[in-house]
């Protein structure tokens, strides 16, 4: 196995688990007490047998880690100064701008290659790198005719731009100076939505990294709403009581009225996904006033996320990827949704392939949203006969039975079924 590069942490955790911080499981470890981020920390929770945090700084060079550590002062003092320190309290507030209608499903359109129609989808989500040149810090495009053009979507469809992203596209976002500028140019394409980029807040670094982290998302969210755009505040947090700070912020804050989480990577593992649904449950129950959500993954849980947001957005990413690999949407008898391949020749257009698979995979999740439906036997009429004596057919035939003889081989009455789709 390769060694790590010396700005790196060199330390290995082949059970990342034991790094998931929960403080109903673990005890506080025994260094936060005395350490100055306490209060905004809330401490750490692990299975990992950490002093605290600081034992997950490992490089072998501390002088070149890239962290937000205080093992390197003068990048540590510097990192601070960008994001006037970890506080939330000093972030700029801004004006409230609505909250957009937007549809449960809403697919994400990653480029235009390999089709020739435009995609006739009321709304569709775009990535904001793929909006931007990031080498150059300018939009790609000017006009909405130009981004029907670039994307293969309906020149009027209601645009959603999602800051979700690896770390290189967002940090380079950070970098560039002019962001205001363009911000202002997303602004007169008419974008519906923006959702901040989503820094990394990691298990394996010290706590300072995942602080810096979080107040970088809040200070892109200000940015954003300070532009004039309707902006989704991503919420990205370790611990409990990070859920706990960013519920506090939006609580005083009434002009965030959108949030947006990720449930792809690290957030959807094992039983950890199921940690970060309930914890954005709790959230929303606690700030007290509706919030829209929108997420990108985690759809099978879209239903309790529904139930504690106003209004639950899934940003669908799965038709587009898998029409890129030639695979297409069908449902199994049960309603489970399966994907087949699906060769196409060499340069012929996929436009067909994508429409079919967004439509079958919004289907798919609309039906786990309708009710359970109960089915009951059809109404037996009885049918009167012109008997002497004026009694109907039915109950003159039953008389002729011994009942205590043919109970046995009389099926029984059948009982209301519920029929819905399996998940």
């Amino acid at each position: 196995m390769n060694d790590r590069p010396p700005h790196e942490p060199s330390r290995r955790f082949r059970q990342p688990q034991r790094l998931w911080d929960d403080a109903t499981r673990h005890a506080r470890s025994l260094g936060c007490p005395t350490c100055l981020e306490r209060d905004r920390c809330g401490g750490v929770h692990t299975d990992a047998g950490i002093l605290d945090c600081r034992d997950l700084c490992s490089c072998k060079d501390k002088s070149k880690c890239d962290m937000v550590c205080r093992f390197n002062p003068s990048l540590f003092v510097a990192r601070m100064r960008e994001v006037r320190g970890l506080g939330f309290e000093n972030a700029p507030r801004v004006s409230a701008n609505g909250v957009p209608d937007l549809p449960m499903i809403v697919p994400l359109v990653d480029h235009g290659y390999r089709r020739v129609v435009r995609l006739d989808e009321p709304v569709v989500a775009l990535s904001l790198y793929e909006l931007v040149n990031l080498a150059t810090g300018k939009p790609h495009v000017t006009s909405r005719a130009e981004l029907a053009d670039r994307f293969r979507i309906a020149e009027g469809a209601t645009i959603v731009v999602s800051g979700v992203n690896k770390d290189n596209p967002i940090e380079r976002w950070w970098e560039l100076k002019e962001r205001g500028t363009i911000l202002a140019a997303l602004k007169v394409l008419g974008v519906a939505l923006i959702s901040t980029p989503n820094y990394s807040v990691l298990t394996d670094v010290p706590r300072t990294d995942n602080l810096h982290g979080m107040k970088r998302i809040l200070l892109a969210w200000t940015e954003m709403a300070g532009a004039g755009l309707p902006a989704a505040l991503h919420i990205n947090a370790r611990t409990q009581h990070d859920y706990v700070r960013w519920g506090d912020l939006i609580a005083e804050r009434p002009e965030i009225e959108m949030l947006a989480f990720e449930f792809a990577t690290g957030c959807g593992r094992g039983e950890r996904f199921e940690w970060h649904v309930a914890q954005l449950c709790a959230l929303a129950d606690r700030v007290g006033r509706p919030l829209a959500l929108v997420i990108r993954g985690g759809g099978r849980r879209l239903a309790m996320l529904r139930r504690h947001f106003d209004k639950v957005s899934l940003i669908e990413t799965e038709a587009f990827s898998r029409t890129m690999r030639r695979r297409r949407a069908y449902l199994t008898e049960a309603g489970r949704l399966k994907w087949a391949k699906f060769p196409t020749l060499n340069g012929a257009p996929i436009d067909d392939l994508l429409a079919h698979n967004i439509a079958l995979v919004r289907a798919s999740y609309e039906a786990l949203e309708k009710p359970a439906v109960q089915l009951r036997p059809p109404s037996r009429r009885i049918r009167r006969a012109a008997n002497g004596d004026g009694q109907t057919v039915q109950p003159s035939l039953l008389r002729q039975l011994h009942l205590p003889g043919e109970a046995g081989g009389i099926a029984p009455e059948p009982q209301g079924m519920i029929a819905t789709a399996k998940s």
